[in-house]
This record gives C-alpha cells, sequence and structure tokens, in this order.
C-alpha cells in the first residue's frame, strides 16, 4: 500500500453543510468501499489547510479516484501527496546513481 497526505480546503458549500464538517468521509463511496477504509488519520488544521488525511491506497490509481470522487461530491477542494517511509526512502537513495 502507498501513503498519501490528502491536504483539504473546505468549499463554500462545504462550510454552509458545517454540520456535517466533523463527518468528513463518513458516507463516502468508491467503488462500493467506505472511505474509511482507506483512512488512517484525519485532522483538522487552521491555517493554509482545513484538513490533512492520511490514508493508504493499492495503487496511484486508486488514489486519484478516491480524490477525484472526494471532489466530486463538492464540500472540498483536495491537493494530494504521496508519502514515503524511512524505509521507503532507504530504498529509494539505495537506486541513486
Amino acid at each position: 500500500m502507498a501513503t498519501y497526505v490528502v491536504l483539504g480546503n473546505f468549499t463554500d458549500q462545504g462550510i454552509r453543510a458545517r454540520q456535517g464538517l466533523t463527518e468528513a468521509g463518513r458516507g463516502f463511496q468508491e467503488n462500493g468501499r467506505d472511505l474509511r477504509d482507506h483512512r488512517k488519520e484525519l485532522f483538522w488544521t487552521q491555517g493554509r489547510y482545513d484538513t490533512v488525511t492520511v490514508l493508504d491506497a493499492p495503487d496511484e490509481f486508486s488514489a486519484m479516484a478516491l480524490s477525484l470522487s472526494l471532489g466530486a461530491l463538492g464540500n472540498v477542494c483536495t491537493e494530494s501527496l504521496r508519502a514515503f517511509s524511512a524505509a521507503d526512502m532507504t530504498k529509494v537513495v539505495g537506486k541513486m546513481l
């Protein structure tokens, strides 16, 4: 599984639906699977981004589908970052020329 950090900002629609702000990710369906099956952590943050989510996805196609599906709901705009663990980076460094 690949790990991704998803940075989110609420849209006007998302803020108007304020009752659902703490329910972020619940009820979200992607190919019959709940986002909670992928989510490791969800934080509400102050500053440039409203939310930071750490999730696992089997591949970049699944991560992209999750991100697009979440954006399609209209409550949040996202920016996804592929994250690498220390073990991953050891492998990456080992492949350097």
